[in-house]
């Protein structure tokens, strides 16, 4: 259980204050973001949990629920109720886990659909890779909390078919989507602000998380080495070491169709291959990997600060500007990456950085009326877009996590 008290003293008495101030921060933030989620986003009538919900917190009743919301908030209640002693939290991660395995399972071609209507029935039946992925990665999360043995079972069912399915055994590296029976597809983007190609660093990067989580879930030689498979992947075609970014979507023989750098991604790549690499264990590949997780950070530091303390959104290659939206999920992972970053280096950048990116979240992220985070700041009122609280793309996962992930660092900073 959560306990604000810390795992080891700082050096001084004002940084023990200050690492002590910033623990409970954290942890009243993690419950308000599950309380919220209690409150707010649990559909009663049709069962699981709303498919939208409007920066007003009102639920849109008619609207699809998405296998991305679903798995999230499978993995969000199954990690904070572990950490939390909240009855509610395990009851939603239940919830979450029964819905998920009665709706999204597709039991004669394997794997979870894509999406279904608000009466939970399937209406895009499309074999996302990156879905896969949430799938284990959840799936793994709610058996650490319950020891459920069908669920592991299920996501090691959704583990053989991406080894299996949707490996390039050419040229390496994980396709991006399929058919329901597994075939080709014309149109493999996850999002519509995607670009059409075949392989994609986002996809990547979910897989290694979901392996990184299956490996400690489950070990054994195959994860172990299909983890390790990943890592190679982003070491040898997704990080770009001249440029310190990531390559974002790619033709099957890796050549770079990007269309700018996500600042956001470098710098949840950069922690993500971090964990991946503890999961591991491997010294050599940590010492050969290090230096780039290191630079992914800091090029986000030289290059994507804003001038309230924030993370940028983007940099466009088209138009030759950053994209200048503050989005909540680049605010997370800044936060959880620099901590990472300061605990790699114990360079005093890097936590005053991670300080500055809450500082923001807490005066310009956070709904100070509504509860939750907002899709965009409050500094962006002028893009005039009125983004879900709850969506296809916004659950209870880069915010709840940064608070779990920043948590445990403080405790390493200590």
């Amino acid at each position: 259980m959560i306990d604000a008290s810390l795992q080891r003293h700082p050096k001084t008495l004002t940084e023990a204050a200050s690492a002590a101030a910033l623990n409970e921060e954290f942890q009243q933030e993690l419950i308000a973001i599950g309380d919220w989620w209690i409150e707010h986003a649990i559909d009663r009538e049709q069962g699981g949990f709303y498919g939208e919900i409007r920066p007003d917190n009102t639920p849109i009743k008619t609207a699809t629920k998405g296998i991305v919301l679903n798995t999230r908030i499978l993995w969000f209640f199954s990690e904070v109720a572990a950490v939390v002693d909240k009855p509610a939290y395990r009851d939603a991660a239940v919830r979450a886990y029964d819905y998920l395995v009665e709706y999204f399972l597709d039991r004669e071609f394997g794997g979870v659909y894509w999406e279904l209507d608000a009466q939970d029935k399937p209406v895009n039946t499309k074999k996302q890779t990156y879905a896969q992925a949430f799938a284990v990665y959840a799936l793994c999360s709610y058996y650490k909390l319950t020891g459920d043995e069908h669920a592991m079972a299920h996501a090691l069912e959704c583990f053989a078919l991406l080894e299996e399915k949707t490996i390039d055994r050419v040229n390496e590296g994980y396709f991006e989507a399929f058919t329901r029976e597994w075939g080709k597809m014309d149109d493999v983007r996850l999002s519509d602000k995607d670009l059409n190609y075949p392989k994609s660093m986002n996809t990547h990067l979910h897989v290694l998380e979901a392996y990184t989580t299956l490996n400690k879930a489950k070990p054994g030689e195959q994860i172990k080495q299909a983890l390790r498979y990943n890592i190679d992947c982003f070491d040898k075609y997704l990080i770009n070491k001249d440029n310190g970014h990531l390559r974002m979507f790619l033709t099957e023989t890796w050549e770079d169709f990007s269309p700018g750098f996500t600042y956001g991604h470098d710098i949840e790549c950069s922690w993500l291959l971090s964990k991946a690499l503890n999961s591991l264990k491997d010294p050599q590949v940590t010492q050969r990997m290090t230096p780039g997780i290191i630079k992914l950070a800091d090029i986000t530091l030289q290059e994507a600060m804003g001038k309230y303390g924030e993370v940028l959104d983007a940099f466009d290659f088209a138009s030759g500007e950053k994209l200048t939206e503050r989005v909540w999920w680049v605010q997370a992972e800044a936060l959880v990456g620099f901590l990472n970053v300061y605990t790699l280096t114990r360079d005093e950048r890097y936590l005053t950085v991670a300080k500055n990116v809450w500082a923001f979240i807490k005066q310009y992220q956070r709904d100070s009326q509504h509860g939750e985070w907002l899709w965009l700041s409050t500094l962006d009122s002028d893009h005039d877009e009125e983004a879900y609280k709850v969506g296809f793309w916004k659950g209870p996962y880069h915010n709840g996590r940064a608070m779990l992930e920043a948590i445990n660092f403080i405790k390493k900073i200590g």
